[in-house]
């Protein structure tokens, strides 16, 4: 089980890294592998249900490994296991995830986002595997995740006809459409708490349903015994757990967003993983005679969405890009850069799902010079690293300066910026193009005290195993009210960068 010293050290070391913010510019850490066998590029469309003639062939066919999902969010200290014989090394944000990968949260919280937009979180000392990520030839998907050990919170998005469950010892939970769900695994012992909509435990002879509001406790050392059914108690994480979920289902329905037909201001892209991200750090705007092109808050016409980030080697596909930027998964996979004189770089929709084979994405320059790094010309040798770091320009990271006075920095692109718990951006990106940062007042919350999880911290993503670093603890809601107010932010043009 996690104890509360634990939490507090975690949240100690958070607030370490906001404080030092040192890492905007330093060396970087010991890159994560990304080789992988069955890696490919994500499916490049949206598939149409066959018809009924067609049904037994498709039926009998193989499912396709092609897809991969993203590591969304990494707080603290976060491994993955690509195996490799490398063990556990160092997991960044927006790495693609393919099937067959662990993770591990040591003092560390994380994020893995789907396809459709449902989410699974991990807290601190937490063990899983991507048992199964398969597509079936009728266009649904097929996810697995194996709980090891520790405990997750699943929040599944509204789509139908996907099949998504966690396994655990010997129990297989099949998760419904818009449930939510928490599990903890630890020792022989586990406990299912069902936040939201329903689920079922699937048994070889039985199947048993699982109701919202109520907790199952199994001892998984006697799987022929039956789970003890009670009322869900709070747990210390369910704050944070709630802020995100919140997050990807509102922040995702505000923009025009739509990724099921060829309608919406994203152009239908065939996922929807990253738009949340989107909507929060960056908006579409009419860049005069370019047109329209979505482009990040907090950064001005000289930023270059290049300019910083890792190439990843994957096996059997080559070099993917990973972009640091807690928004940069959708525009580094789909539709393309273009450089608008008087405005700056932006991306606009269209064209094909990119996957891993993300290292040709279209680049639109004109008369700007070339924005895409080149490639390293060969795969990475023993003892080199599989994660190659890029930096073209001087990486800005917004964050705290002290602890009541968080720094938004322009050409920080949202770098540093945790995610829908600062309010709007629009205004203080504004500001920040006139006075190159702009400090806020906030109060970072004794979250360690509040064992009720009603607060819990809330974080920016760390992009972590290329040479930046940022997180925090929590901030109290007095101040995040007044971020949403837009009050309470003052230029400060001598803030270095």
């Amino acid at each position: 089980m996690f104890h509360r010293g634990h939490f507090a050290r975690l949240l100690a070391a958070v607030a370490l890294a906001f404080a030092l913010n040192a890492l905007a510019g330093g060396a970087a850490e010991d890159p994560p592998s990304l080789s992988g066998a069955g890696a490919g590029a994500a499916d490049p469309a949206s598939h149409t249900a066959p018809n009924s003639a067609s049904n037994v062939a498709l039926d009998s066919a193989p499912n396709s490994r092609v897809r991969i999902v993203r590591l969304s969010q990494v707080i603290g200290a976060v491994k993955i296991d690509r195996e490799l014989n490398r063990g556990f090394e160092n997991a960044a944000t927006n790495l693609p995830l393919i099937e067959g990968v662990k993770l591990q949260t040591e003092m560390g919280l994380a994020e893995v986002e789907f396809e459709d937009n449902s989410s699974l979180r991990m807290t601190p000392d937490t063990t899983i595997e991507l048992e199964q990520l398969q597509l079936r030839p009728t266009g649904s998907k097929v996810s697995t995740v194996h709980v090891v050990a520790g405990m997750v919170y699943v929040s599944m998005a509204s789509a139908k006809g996907n099949d998504f469950r966690l396994r655990f010892g010997s129990e297989n939970l099949v998760l419904h459409p818009s449930s939510h769900v928490r599990l903890q695994v630890a020792n022989s012992q586990a406990e299912l708490s069902m936040l939201k909509g329903a689920a079922e435990i699937e048994g070889p002879t039985e199947t048993t349903p699982v109701w919202k509001k109520r907790t199952l406790r199994f001892d998984l050392a006697n799987p022929d015994q039956p789970a003890h059914m009670q009322r869900v108690a709070e747990s210390r994480f369910d704050g944070w757990d709630r802020q995100a979920a919140e997050y990807h289902s509102t922040v995702a329905q505000s923009g025009s967003f739509d990724f099921s037909g060829s309608s919406g201001a994203y152009g239908g892209a065939p996922y929807g993983y990253g738009m949340s991200d989107m909507n929060y750090y960056g908006s579409f705007i009419g860049a005069g005679g370019c047109g329209s092109m979505w482009r990040p808050y907090l950064a001005s016409a000289s930023w270059d969405p290049y300019g910083n980030g890792a190439w990843a080697w994957y096996g059997g596909t080559g070099y993917s890009w990973v972009s640091p930027y807690p928004w940069g998964w959708m525009p580094y996979h789909y539709g393309s850069w273009s450089y608008c004189s008087g405005y700056g770089w932006g991306w606009r929709p269209g064209g094909a799902w990119m996957g891993l084979a993300n290292g040709v994405m279209p680049v639109n320059g004109r008369s700007h010079p070339p924005l895409m790094p080149p490639r390293p010309r060969r795969p990475p040798g023993p003892g080199q690293p599989a994660l190659i770091p890029v930096s073209m320009q001087r990486l800005a990271v917004s964050g705290l300066k002290s602890n009541d006075t968080f720094v938004f920095r322009n050409d920080s692109a949202g770098l540093g910026v945790p995610r829908g718990s600062l309010g709007s951006l629009t205004r203080i990106s504004r500001q920040a193009q006139i006075h190159e940062s702009v400090s806020m007042p906030v109060l970072i919350g004794n979250a360690a005290a509040r064992s009720n999880g009603s607060g819990g911290p809330m974080a920016a993503g760390r992009a972590g195993g290329f040479g930046s670093s940022s997180s925090m603890g929590g901030l109290s809601g007095a101040s995040r009210a007044s971020s949403a107010a837009g009050r309470g932010a003052s230029s400060g043009g001598g803030h270095s960068r």
